[in-house]
Order: structure tokens, then C-alpha cells, then sequence
């Protein structure tokens, strides 16, 4: 399927088009602006674009008025249609952030609720106690999204409300044709309901992609060919920074090895993974390692381990944020696309694993590990590519068990030979293939 190989740019929507963290009520159509990034994103090598929520919200997407409108901050919903449009023409796929856990208390059917209380006809759409009063004085209790009651739980058992999320769903494929979707919260939905989801949207398009958000627990109860195609992979986004902060790659090699290794303990060696280094949610990376020559170093890692690479929109300039500054220095507008070395790195290496079958479809292997360095290997089918790590500030001869006679270097595209050793450069990383 085209996700298997796809490289994602993650995008806040509202935050990227310079919303009003409000809504305002006003229509402006500020989703065009992405039409402007279109040839950069394309010259840079990504070929699908995630956007969190851009269906009508009271603030930040996920507190959902209407999911079957554009959220009017951003435009219309013919505006969004012609934005799918330009960049499927761009050969760019498009997938929608699924927020179907909860929902706004404006949303349409909570609004009746609070309206008619058990006279609603939607009263069972949700997790609601009529004996009990809740913190917003509404006459009623409900259960909120981990305790956030501006976020009002879905029932999802209610065959009335999985009706009218699937027809959403629907919705969506038929209005602006988008690809494939990422299940916010996936780890609190219910089950039945994942199934039901995905034989609905593969009898609509067999290619469609359904990812998960899922933050730990045993990934294979979500990921697996009865519910979704993919999670994201918080496992090694907390090794890929902590092991270079920490001069550790035992701890992301570790990780590696647990998901992906040789071994029969494997434990996501068949699922795909959407690999990130940061996204809306967390610290930037740029904020978080303690060396600048790790950024490189870290996004190298990500894109020649299994999985799907996503990079967060201005991270692949090393855009800084952090989490305990709020949402909106996580989520900026920025007017502009830079260009720096580590955005034509991650062009490279772009370049480099959609030319490297090893790295889009190999087994993932363990060489050698040290505190500072690291060797793993992609094969297929007998053809290899190792990846060699240098997280020090100096040179290493690396003993290893590969000779190689004719080698090549791919980043850089030089020659070189494998006698037992690997020279690694200070802040390097090799991924070298026998030619």
C-alpha cells in the first residue's frame, strides 16, 4: 500500500494558517495558504500531508462543533475540497486527524442535551448522569475526556452515533476525496468500533489508511488487520532524543531490537509504525537535545529505521517549542519556509531512503552497540545497507564483523571499503550498502 513508504508532514492547521485561537465566527479562507508551501514540501520530498483538526471547532480542533463543516477560521468546505484537489494534482496525499472520542459542548447534539436534558433524543449519544450536577451547572453529569469536561465523551456503543461518525467518514471520502485518517486518542476507542470502522472505510477504498494515536500499552491491540494499519510510535520517540542526550544509544538500540529485531520476541516486527521526533503535543526536538549536531544525528536515525517518518511542520529547521510554554508556541503560524543544514539534510535522506528499498521494507538487525556508536542493518532479501552512528564530538574506528570490498556511502554518496572496522566521522551517520 502507497503508506507504506510514505514520508508525512505534520501540520497544526489552525495554528499553521494564523487562526484565531477562538473562534470568531468570521469565514476567512486561510486553508489556501498551504497551496503556497505546496512546491517546498514537494522539493523536500514529502508526499502526504497530515492535518490536525480542521472541522469546526470553539478553540483548538478537538473540541468539535460540527465535523462535517470546515472550521469557518480556515475557509469553506469547497475551499478545503480545492486545497485536496491542487495537492493531490502535486501527487500529495492527504490525511484528516479523526477526532471521535469526544466531541465540544457546542457540538449540535450536546447542545440539545444541555437544552432538553432527558427529553434530548441524544441523551444516549454520551456518558450522561441526570443525578448528578456537573462542574459547568448543567442540570446533568458527563464523563469528559480524561477529565477535561470541554471535550464531552461519545458513546461510541450506540449504533446511532457509530452510524453518524461512519457517515462522516463517508462524508469526508466523497466531499475532499482525502486519503486516509489518524484516529486521535485511538487508545480510549472502543474496540467493536475500530472494527466496524475499518471494514467500513476498506469497503470504500481498500488503500486507505487508518493510523492511531497510542501513547503505550501493547500497540497490537489496536494495530493489527482487524482494526487500524499503523500507530504512532511514542516508544522510540522518547529513546530517539534521551539516548542522545543521555550518550546512551543502548536505550534506542534496545527499543530497535524489542519492536523490530530478528529475535521471535519481536513485538511489532509486522506492524507499521509512524516514527516522529516531535509533533503538536510535545517539546519540540530542537528544544529538548543538549547538542545541536544531535538533530541531524536524531533525524537520520528515524528515517532509516522501520516505519513511516513524520516531521512536524518547522522542526525540519530546527524550529524551537516547548510544552510548558503553552499550545501556541508548539503550534506557531509561520509565513514563510526556511532553509538551513539540517532541512537539506532531512531533503537527503528523504532522497536516500525512497531510492533504498532496504530501508523501506528490511528487517531490522542490531551490529554493534556502544555507548556512542551504533551499527544496525536493513536487509532484504539478502541485500543489506548498515547504518553507522557517531553521537561523539571526535572520530572512531569502529571494529565490526563486516567486510565490505566496494561499499558506498549514500548521504554523501562516496566510495568507500569495509575491512572489519568503520571509520566514523565526529556527529556522523553512514548508511552504507555493498555495491
Amino acid at each position: 500500500m502507497w503508506y507504506e513508504t510514505a514520508t508525512i508532514y505534520q501540520i497544526y492547521t489552525l495554528g499553521f494558517c494564523g487562526c484565531p485561537h477562538h473562534n470568531d465566527g468570521q469565514t476567512v479562507s486561510r486553508i489556501k495558504k498551504i497551496l503556497t508551501w505546496k512546491d517546498y514540501l514537494k522539493e523536500m520530498g514529502f508526499d502526504t500531508i497530515l492535518f490536525n483538526p480542521v472541522f469546526q471547532s470553539e478553540s483548538h480542533g478537538y473540541d468539535s462543533m460540527d465535523i462535517r463543516k470546515i472550521d469557518c477560521r480556515l475557509g469553506t468546505n469547497e475551499d478545503f475540497a480545492f486545497v485536496v484537489d491542487e495537492l493531490h494534482k502535486a501527487g500529495i496525499k492527504v490525511i484528516l486527524d479523526g477526532v471521535f472520542n469526544h466531541v465540544g459542548r457546542e457540538f449540535w447534539a450536546f447542545k440539545d442535551v444541555r437544552q432538553n436534558k432527558q427529553n434530548s433524543k441524544y441523551s444516549n449519544w454520551f456518558y450522561i448522569d441526570y443525578n448528578r450536577e456537573s462542574g459547568n451547572h448543567d442540570g446533568f453529569y458527563y464523563e469528559g475526556w480524561e477529565g477535561h469536561y470541554d471535550l464531552v465523551k461519545l458513546n461510541l456503543k450506540n449504533p446511532e452515533v457509530i452510524e453518524y461518525l461512519f457517515e462522516t467518514i463517508s462524508f469526508w471520502i466523497n466531499c475532499f476525496h482525502i486519503d486516509g485518517i489518524r484516529l486521535d486518542v485511538a487508545y480510549l476507542l472502543d474496540d467493536d468500533f475500530l472494527k466496524k470502522m475499518r471494514t467500513h472505510c476498506k469497503e470504500i477504498r481498500n488503500d486507505f489508511f487508518l493510523v492511531g494515536e497510542i501513547i503505550g500499552g501493547n500497540y497490537n491491540r489496536i494495530a493489527n488487520p482487524q482494526m487500524l494499519d499503523a500507530c504512532t510510535n511514542y516508544i522510540c520517540y522518547k529513546g530517539l532524543y534521551s539516548s542522545y542526550n543521555d550518550e546512551n544509544l543502548f536505550e534506542i538500540s534496545y527499543s530497535l531490537n524489542q519492536e523490530f529485531g530478528p529475535n521471535k520476541e519481536a513485538i511489532y516486527a509486522n506492524m507499521i509504525m509512524l516514527n516522529f521526533a516531535d509533533n503538536h503535543d510535545v517539546t519540540r526536538l530542537a528544544s529538548i537535545v543538549k547538542k545541536k549536531e544531535y538533530l541531524r544525528l536524531i533525524y537520520g536515525t528515524m528515517f532509516s529505521m522501520p516505519g513511516v517518518p513524520c516531521v512536524y511542520y518547522g522542526s525540519e529547521w530546527g524550529v524551537q517549542g516547548k510544552k510548558q510554554n503553552g499550545d501556541p508556541e508548539l503550534r506557531p503560524c509561520f509565513e514563510n519556509w526556511d532553509t538551513n543544514e539540517l532541512s537539506y539534510f532531512i531533503k537527503r535522506i528523504i532522497a536516500v531512503r525512497s531510492k533504498t528499498p532496504e530501508l523501506l521494507y528490511g528487517n531490522y538487525r542490531n551490529v554493534v552497540i556502544r555507548n556512542k556508536q551504533l551499527i544496525f542493518e536493513r536487509n532484504l532479501n539478502g541485500s543489506n545497507v548498515y547504518i553507522a552512528i557517531n553521537l561523539d564530538s571526535e572520530s572512531y574506528l569502529c571494529q565490526c564483523e563486516l567486510y565490505i570490498e566496494t561499499a558506498k556511502e549514500l548521504i554523501m554518496e562516496t566510495d568507500l571499503t569495509v575491512r572489519n572496522s568503520i571509520l566514523m566521522p565526529p556527529y556522523s551517520i553512514q548508511i552504507i550498502r555493498k555495491m
